[in-house]
């Protein structure tokens, strides 16, 4: 089953032979982030032994490498713990190999998400920015584990993915979740934070983030899958990798150590708060923090014992298997960066331009070839943010540059299937269930197209409200939610003249 939803409308105009070819190559990548059939072939089960074992999951230089066996006749029960975007494509795989065995347990995901799961429950809430649902979820997670009275006898295995920094809000008793909410909207939606900063305020003032969830299940054993590539290389949050990474540098997989502090944190907020607008619980708080909500360090993490595996290796993710398919297409594929961290609609007008240069023969990416990054982009949205997403913007600002080209076909997607908060942002949209995308497809036809139905795309950029513009003239990609493993971006340039 394809996960993009209105393939045909995207690759019924403009360059339709170039949009064929990328619409192609997206779904690729698309279909790479899900998780499922990886989660099977980490564990085995045959009724007596619960095995995990799979070299390729596991993180670089983590000390207990190899398979972990359990005995059941030594294991009283099993439990499910999961939270993030798209998660239950991983938990539903437990699920499904362990059947009745599987003792109960609770899973968090993201409003959209379809519940597939059978034996436990599941609550959605709100991403990016918490709502009471993700409190709902919480509560749910702790009210299963402290009923269950875990012991050394019990086995806990968790799912953690993209998303658990909002979906995982259980603020203290301090802080009420209306300032957590408008905390994250003030930093990441109107000032442009990096994730990675924001974790150090909402790690610090929650009651199961930086390792809290975890020191709730114990003395439990404890499996900890991960909905990442395991060896965690090559990005600005991280100057070391694999198992170093994400036990000394983690700020948000919520079940390992944590070295955030709330002095950070308030450091943090003073060089960005420049206008003096966050809520004063959260000031209040974290200068006289309680020490129970405290973030586990890593030495108390590593007396735990657990295992940990990344059950998205990157040679099996979306970036690889989506410039696999564009090889298999006749197009070279470059990565211009496999971490793309800029404001999306600057990034969307650099890419463009390099395949602008790319079609006069003036940089080494030679026709026909496909450019490639990943990552996260950003969106500053400043005081009024309409309803739009990265990489759709990415996209909008790119169809401004091409403009006039036969031969590039510019393309973004978060990998989630949810480019940003979402929102009914048209009629025909919301009549066809449809109230986020992911991303969008554009080429050198588009901005004319757009022109002839009215629709001003620069305005769409500037109000940060793409998705309407995009949704309007068949460029804005739908796609069925699944877990997130970063953005994913991808240019074509054509050795000849498509067709409209």
């Amino acid at each position: 089953m394809k996960r993009i939803i209105n393939y045909d409308s995207l690759i019924s105009h403009g360059n339709i032979e170039g949009r064929k070819v990328l619409a192609d190559i997206m779904e690729a990548g698309l279909q790479a982030a899900d998780p499922y059939n990886n989660t099977l072939k980490l564990i085995s089960y045959d009724g007596k032994k619960l095995c995990f074992e799979g070299e390729v999951f596991e993180a670089g230089g983590d000390p207990r490498t190899g398979p972990t066996v359990f005995d059941l006749d030594d294991i009283e029960r099993i439990f499910l713990i999961g939270i993030g975007k798209g998660i239950q494509r991983i938990t539903k795989a437990v699920e499904d190999i362990l059947g009745d065995r599987l003792s109960g347990g609770h899973v968090l995901g993201k409003h959209g998400d379809e519940v597939i799961m059978q034996r436990v429950g599941v609550t959605l809430g709100g991403h990016p920015t918490p709502d009471e649902y993700c409190v709902k979820g919480c509560r749910e997670i702790t009210r299963v584990l402290e009923n269950a009275k875990l012991t050394e006898r019990d086995l806990v295995i968790t799912a953690m993915g993209n998303g658990i920094g909002s979906l995982c809000t259980f603020p203290v008793e301090d802080v009420p979740l209306k300032d957590v909410t408008e905390m994250v909207r003030l930093m990441q939606i109107e000032y442009g934070m990096p994730t990675g900063e924001l974790c150090y305020i909402r790690n610090n003032i929650d009651r199961l983030k930086g390792g809290k969830l975890s020191r709730m299940m114990r003395p439990a054993k404890l499996i900890h899958l991960l909905g990442i590539p395991p060896k965690i290389v090559n990005t600005p949050h991280f100057g070391i990798s694999g198992y170093d990474a994400l036990t000394k540098k983690n700020l948000w997989l919520h079940t390992l150590c944590d070295n955030t502090s709330p002095k950070q944190a308030l450091e943090i907020i003073s060089v960005w708060d420049t206008k003096h607008k966050c809520p004063e619980s959260i000031i209040n708080y974290l200068n006289a923090p309680d020490q129970k909500y405290l973030t586990v360090k890593a030495d108390e993490y590593e007396s735990w014992n657990c295992r940990v595996f990344g059950l998205m290796p990157a040679e099996l993710a979306a970036l690889p298997s989506a410039m696999n398919r564009a090889k298999e297409l006749g197009y070279t594929p470059y990565i211009l960066t496999d971490w793309l961290q800029a404001e999306a609609s600057s990034a969307g007008a650099v890419i463009a331009q390099i395949a602008l240069s790319s079609e006069k023969g003036i940089t080494p990416f030679k026709p026909p070839c496909a450019i490639f990054s990943g990552g996260e982009v950003i969106v500053t949205c400043g005081e009024n943010p309409g309803v739009g997403g990265r990489n759709q913007e990415v996209t909008v600002a790119g169809s401004l540059v091409i403009k006039g080209s036969k031969r590039i076909v510019m393309s973004a997607v978060d990998t989630d299937g949810t480019d940003g908060p979402g929102g009914e942002f048209h009629p025909d949209a919301t009549a066809k269930g449809i109230t986020v995308l992911t991303g969008g497809i554009v080429d050198g036809y588009t901005k004319q197209q757009a022109a002839d139905k009215n629709v001003d795309l620069a305005s769409a950029l500037r109000n940060h409200a793409t998705s309407s513009a995009l949704w309007e003239i068949d460029c804005g990609i739908a796609a069925t939610q699944n877990i997130s493993i970063t953005d994913l971006q991808c240019t074509i340039i054509m050795d000849h003249d498509g067709t409209i």
